[in-house]
């Protein structure tokens, strides 16, 4: 089995990178692969709702970045977390438009993250974790995956790199994560050998003007 985690900061060993360390640790000690990629530190412009991948269904957004080359990388992954900092309250600008894009390529090709395993961390110094994991948490939910969670919202603080260590709540939260994580990953892995999952539904798009 394996996760990949998408590290939303534009600093490569900030405290993110810290927070999702502590929650790959403990993946491994699971026997659970790990990896981070790097993605706030990338050129990625935002969509541009110009329907291309929905027209296509070649899994590829239009825009010729990075995204398209770390789309089969992460689709094939069993699980997935989405690490982010704190800007002014939300989610990190890069790593939000990657995070539209991805998952609307997904939506727009079969959603192949229905029913994978998934969880938000975010680290910050102050303020704003709160709506920033709530943010994280609708990309999860909008896929139909199976999100595990912990013994708190997961949040971490810190503010210098690797400050966030030293948050002792903040990094028990990350290890019980880990801990659910890897346990939701091995009972999918047993119920998939004997019980069907629901049928995927057709989504049905409205709207209110009436």
């Amino acid at each position: 089995m394996k996760v990949i985690a998408l590290n939303g900061s534009p600093k490569k060993n900030g405290n993110t990178y810290y927070a999702l360390n502590i929650i790959g640790n403990e993946l491994i000690n699971n026997d659970v692969d790990f990896e981070i990629l790097h993605i706030g530190n990338k050129l990625i412009r935002g969509c541009l709702a110009c329907g291309s991948c929905a027209n296509n269904k070649n899994e590829k957004c239009s825009i010729e970045d990075e995204l398209n080359l770390l789309i089969p990388q992460i689709k094939n992954a069993d699980g997935i977390i989405l690490g982010a900092p704190v800007y002014y309250s939300g989610i990190s600008g890069t790593f939000k438009s990657f995070l539209d894009r991805l998952f609307y390529v997904s939506g727009a090709n079969g959603n192949f993250f229905r029913h994978k395993v998934g969880a938000s961390i975010v680290a910050l110094r102050r303020s704003g974790g709160s709506q920033t994991f709530d943010s994280l948490n609708h990309y999860l939910n909008y896929a139909e995956m199976i999100v595990a969670t912990s013994n708190y919202w997961n949040i971490i603080h810190g503010r210098t790199p690797g400050e966030v260590q030293e948050d002792e709540e903040g990094t028990q939260i990350m290890r019980v994560l880990a801990k659910n994580f890897a346990w939701l990953l091995k009972t999918k892995q047993f119920a998939e050998r004997t019980i069907i999952p629901p049928e995927k539904e057709q989504k049905i798009a409205t709207h209110f003007i009436r």
